[in-house]
C-alpha cells in the first residue's frame, strides 16, 4: 500500500540523490522547499511525510554525500602504504571529485552552509562537526605513521591535520570558482613539498 502522503511509484533513494546535488549545488539556506519539491516532483506534504522536515531531508542527504563522496577518498588514505602517501591520495582523489563534470563543484560539507541565519544555526554546527571529524581522520592517519616508522616522532600531527584540511577546504571553494583540475593539481603539488619538509623523516 502506499505510505499515506507519498505518490504511488514514489522511490525514496532516487529523490534523496535529488535532493543531495540540490543542496550540494546551491547549499542549505539557497534550497527552498519550493525546490526541492521541483526536483523531487512531489508536493510538500509528499516531502515531509517522506523526510519529516527540510534539515532532516538534508542530514540525510549529507549522510548520503559521505557514503558516496568521502568515503572512496577516505579509503585512498587508509589503504596507501604510509601517511604522506596517503594524504596525497585523498588530495589527488579530491581534486579528481571536486572537479567532475557530471556532478556540482566542490564539497558539500564545506559549502553547503557557508550562510546561516540564527534558525539554521544548527545546520551550521552540523557541518562544522563534519569537517571537525575529517581533520580528525587525517589526524588520525599522521598517528599511524607515527607508530609505523614513516613520519617522524616530533612532528606536530595536529597542526599537519589542520594544514591538510585547509588545503582541501580551500580547492573546494576554488573549485567552486571555477578552478580546473589541472590548477588544483598544482595546488596539491606545493602542499606534497610542504607536507614532505615536515612529515617524511630524514634520512
Amino acid at each position: 500500500m502506499t505510505e499515506r502522503g507519498r505518490p504511488r511509484g514514489f522511490d525514496r533513494a532516487e529523490a534523496l540523490r535529488r535532493a543531495m546535488e540540490t543542496f550540494w549545488e546551491h547549499g542549505y539556506e539557497g534550497t527552498s522547499i519550493g525546490d526541492l519539491t521541483a526536483v523531487l516532483g512531489i508536493r510538500p506534504p509528499s516531502l515531509y511525510a517522506a523526510f519529516g522536515s527540510k534539515e532532516a531531508l538534508f542530514r540525510e542527504a549529507v549522510a548520503l554525500y559521505e557514503e558516496r563522496e568521502g568515503e572512496p577518498t577516505l579509503r585512498a588514505m587508509c589503504d596507501a602504504p604510509t601517511a604522506v602517501a596517503g594524504i596525497e591520495a585523498l588530495l589527488r582523489a579530491n581534486v579528481v571529485a571536486y572537479t567532475d563534470p557530471e556532478k556540482p563543484s566542490g564539497c558539500m560539507i564545506v559549502l553547503a552552509a557557508t550562510t546561516y541565519t540564527p534558525s539554521t544555526a544548527g545546520i551550521r554546527d552540523f557541518l562544522a562537526e563534519q569537517r571537525r571529524a575529517s581533520t580528525a581522520e587525517v589526524r588520525d592517519r599522521l598517528a599511524r605513521g607515527q607508530a609505523d616508522g614513516d613520519v617522524p616522532p616530533g612532528a606536530d600531527i595536529d597542526a599537519l591535520a589542520a594544514f591538510v584540511s585547509s588545503v582541501q577546504f580551500g580547492m573546494s571553494l576554488q573549485a567552486r570558482d571555477g578552478a580546473t583540475r589541472q590548477e588544483l593539481s598544482t595546488v596539491v603539488d606545493q602542499a606534497m613539498v610542504a607536507l614532505d619538509r615536515s612529515a617524511r623523516p630524514t634520512a
